[in-house]
């Protein structure tokens, strides 16, 4: 969009990608206080915005020789509207400026905020000053929009991929809005799939149905600076964003392409820095909830409705009661304390309440906290939450009760006897099998030829289209940050073994450690932990994954306590100011003459508090704690139920075949105009194949075969750098306790561990992927891996002995044994591989065969065709 500025107005012409649709939002400048914004809701063309343009620039000019005789510039160019802020004064606008591609998700791109502009609206002759302004525009703009701030035109990043998806299969009898007319009703109840284009008899062109849906603002972060605007202007210019962290990292497994993507959502409600925000506020909404989102799919195929998707939720989150930490005098912990008694787990119940209406039961409780301590600080929580729980579970139905898992991490951390990963995969993977994944597609042909135990007894709700979800963990410790990272990776972990397997990649739903597909996902959920914990704690993570191996390199130990001092240091000094930041962003604090200014309140307790100032009209049931409805739908989750309430927030709109809004090829892929190379490939991803596979020939390039440390590509270059260090790193993992699946504690462990490993110390089929179509050969003289054809043949070979004309009839006689070769593997229709022959007709065979009799110096008889083209050629040539 482009920002065209005249004394009195602001005209901001918004288009889409392939630029065939333009709207123009007219901002009024006159006003010194108010906002006044005119869309006219019509669709121009490109030669339409132009004169329109032209108009605005001549009728807005001034007598010539004069000063300012330009009548319209141009002021900015945009990608989007952050949102309208007013404090003291007028109103501003916040553009975004510059954006970097992040994500690809369907066709779908997920931008990062690079840059923002914020623009004051009324023009000098109408301002009236206020000594204070310039203030809050200072705290407004410490929160750095450039920091981890995401957005999409055409993906709701606020809602999972499986709220997305399934909102797309809902039946179309609940598609009813006032927008649609009588005779679309008709046509829309007779299809099953809202993105389908079908053709009706009698109709000119063909209809297609779009689909438009409120987001979750409890993870939108703008939804209040468009409040303002949202029931003026048309749904195009409303562009919400999240915070949060977006990541994707590309796996090859043998060549074919599949993604993996996490997605952050930090929550709007209650947000602030650590020790200002602990607990759970008086509607049930808890400081640093995170909903991360774990996506993999085949990038074969780019489409939702072709392709193959899976996803995983889980959340993070303090724990739920009314607690904080006084800070007055600045220690490294300072003590923790109750603030209100709740003797019938009142906040807890509202905070489970929205968990059961999201995710659907199981809830299930991950409690990192400790449990022995010498002086009590951690268990004062656990003490009190466990019993919030049961009073909670008492009313519930058995069957959607919330399990609660309690586990001291950091004691158990300490022991030379125990692992900690172990421990936390056995409860990874009795988790993963209770919530079950979404999955997009039903089984693969591959599960019945190659069935698993464990696949069997995964959970969640199986529909005629795949899987869904039901439930979600939710793990906490103090701070959520290092203990919940680590913990929340070990389930990840074991959940992307589950979708791989239900994807068809893999054989078995297990993933080894110090395989290249487990270090990349490594690498993946560190960047995510090092960046929730920059937003919530003021430094990087203090306690990784590799500290809990036990195999962290002894400079890692200066790292961790310089982590600890910054943390300590952003704590004391620097996050009041980002709380004021973050309080004047999300409009949890609106400057007004009448209040007192924001740098006076002594605590915004009561920003965050609201109902504790108002008495409450009808107060909640503290046995009944739910929800209208959700009890009768559960273990599926209230809001993804097509019924009248959930359908309340979805619109429909019917819409050209041809619109780019539906069509993402032509909306984002322009084969018919120049493009730069840093449009088309802006995205850094993390590759598996160039970063993480050894360097040498001749090895397994299958992503799930276990490497030793300094096999790795990135390690190979360490090497070179600092040989000392490596070596360290292989004393202290050959003291450390073996990685997890190698050697257990429980006996169920251990047997597992057997199986997965042979006599010789390889690792068995369990953990090596499914070779489809190719089989690894021995290796040949140049020292590439000769790779045999699916049918039996070695083509290649042939290929290279005899590059003459004459050896192409061997290619034909290879043809024909092909045809009578049955095929190594038969798969149906629901894999992307499926194999056809070439079907060539009888000419073209009679032409190759005359060629090659040719180059083999017998000459053919021509026929009565080939003697009349001759004459004519030496006639038209010679005569």
């Amino acid at each position: 969009m482009v920002l065209y500025e005249t004394r009195a107005r602001y005209f901001l012409v918004g288009t889409n990608q392939a630029q065939t649709k333009h709207r123009v939002l007219k901002i009024d400048r006159t006003e010194p206080k108010d906002l006044v914004i005119i869309d006219d809701k019509h669709v121009y063309s490109q030669q339409e915005v132009r004169e329109l343009l032209g108009r605005l620039d001549l009728g807005n000019r001034t007598k010539i020789g004069q000063k300012g005789s330009s009548g319209l510039s141009r002021a900015v160019s945009a990608f989007g509207i952050v949102g309208f802020v007013r404090f003291l004064e007028g109103y501003y606008i916040v553009l975004i400026t510059k954006r970097r591609k992040m994500a690809d998700i369907g066709g779908h791109s997920i931008y990062k905020i690079e840059d923002t502009s914020m623009i004051y609206i009324p023009n000098d002759s109408v301002r009236v000053t206020h000594p204070d302004e310039a203030r809050y525009v200072r705290i407004f703009q410490n929160v750095d929009l450039s920091s981890n701030f995401y957005f999409s035109y055409s993906y709701d990043l606020s809602h999972s991929l499986q709220y997305n998806l399934t909102l797309l299969q809902r039946p179309y009898e609940l598609w009813s809005t006032p927008e649609t007319s009588a005779e679309e009703e008709v046509q829309t109840q007779s299809k099953q799939d809202s993105f389908d284009i079908f053709e009706e008899e009698g109709l000119p062109t063909q209809v297609v149905y779009g689909i438009q849906n409120e987001p979750y603002y409890k993870y939108v972060w703008n939804g209040k600076l468009l409040e303002r605007v949202k029931d003026i202007v048309h749904h195009d210019w409303l562009m919400y964003i999240i915070h949060g962290f977006c990541g994707q990292s590309k796996l090859l497994i043998y060549g074919r392409p599949v993604h993996i993507t996490l997605i952050a959502r930090r929550s709007s409600k209650f947000a602030g820095t650590r020790f200002l925000k602990r607990g759970a506020n008086c509607e049930g909404d808890v400081a640093n909830e995170v909903e991360t989102e774990q996506i993999v799919h085949d990038a074969s195929v780019m489409s939702f409705t072709a392709g193959s998707y899976s996803s995983y939720v889980q959340v993070r989150g303090s724990v739920p009661l009314y607690w904080s930490q006084d800070i007055s005098t600045m220690m490294p912990k300072p003590p923790i304390r109750l603030d209100q008694a709740d003797p019938y787990a009142h906040v807890a119940g509202l905070h489970f309440d929205q968990m059961l209406q999201r995710f659907g039961s199981p809830i299930i409780i991950l409690n990192l906290v400790k449990k022995r301590e010498k002086r009590k600080h951690e268990k004062i929580l656990s003490e009190e939450l466990y019993p919030a729980v049961t009073n909670l579970n008492q009313f519930l139905p058995p069957e959607n009760s919330i399990d609660y898992i309690a586990w001291d991490m950091a004691r158990y951390t300490k022991s030379k006897l125990c692992n900690v990963l172990d421990r936390l995969s056995m409860i990874a993977e009795n988790v993963v099998k209770r919530t079950g994944f979404f999955i997009n597609r039903s089984d693969f042909y591959c599960h019945t030829v190659r069935p698993d135990d464990r696949w069997g007894d995964v959970g969640g709700h199986i529909t005629a289209s795949g899987r869904v979800q039901t439930g979600v963990l939710r793990t906490n410790c103090v701070d959520c940050l290092d203990r919940t990272n680590t913990a929340q990776f070990m389930v990840g972990k074991c959940a992307l073994a589950y979708q791989l397997y239900a994807l068809g990649m893999i054989d078995k739903p297990k993933l080894q450690f110090d395989t290249d597909c487990v270090r990349l996902f490594e690498e993946l959920y560190e960047d995510h932990g090092d960046t929730l914990s920059l937003q919530y704690g003021g430094s990087q993570l203090v306690h990784r994954v590799k500290t809990y191996r036990k195999i962290a390199p002894w400079t890692q130990h200066s790292k961790d306590i310089m982590q600890t001092l910054s943390r300590y240091y952003s704590n004391a000094f620097s996050d009041a100011d980002r709380q004021d930041a973050i309080n004047l962003f999300l409009q949890v604090y609106q400057p007004s003459e009448a209040k007192p200014h924001l740098w006076e309140l002594p605590t915004d307790f009561y920003l965050h508090q609201r109902n504790t100032m108002a008495l409450l009209q009808d107060r909640r049931s503290y046995t009944l704690w739910w929800s209208d409805g959700i009890l009768s739908y559960l273990p599926v989750a209230y809001d993804e139920v097509p019924c009248e309430e959930t359908m309340k927030k979805v619109k429909v709109k019917s819409v050209n075949r041809f619109d780019e809004s539906i069509d993402i090829y032509t909306e984002f892929f322009k084969p018919y105009e120049i493009t730069s190379f840093d449009d088309t490939f802006c995205i850094a991803m993390t590759n598996s194949a160039r970063e993480f596979m050894p360097k040498t020939v001749g090895v397994d390039p299958s992503p799930f075969t276990v490497r030793k440390p300094e096999e790795t590509g990135k390690s190979v270059l360490a090497n070179k750098s600092s040989k000392e260090e490596t070596l360290l790193q292989r004393k202290t993992a050959a003291s450390a306790p073996p990685p997890p699946s190698e050697e257990a504690i429980s006996s169920t462990s251990e047997d597992d561990s057997e199986e997965d490993r042979d006599d010789d110390g390889s690792v068995s089929q369990r953990s090596t992927p499914i070779k489809l179509l190719t089989e690894s050969g021995e290796s040949t003289r140049t020292g590439e891996q000769s790779v045999k054809e699916p049918y039996g043949l070695n083509l290649l070979m042939h290929v290279l002995a005899n590059l003459k004309l004459g050896a192409m009839m061997e290619l034909v006689v290879s043809h024909r044994i092909m045809k009578e070769i049955t095929p190594v593997s038969s798969f149906p229709e629901d894999s992307v591989y499926a194999v056809s022959l070439p079907q060539v007709d009888r000419d073209s065979r009679d032409e190759f065969e005359s060629h090659v009799m040719m180059g083999q110096g017998q000459v053919r008889l021509l026929c009565r065709d080939d003697m009349l083209m001759y004459r004519e050629y030496v006639k038209n040539r010679y005569m």
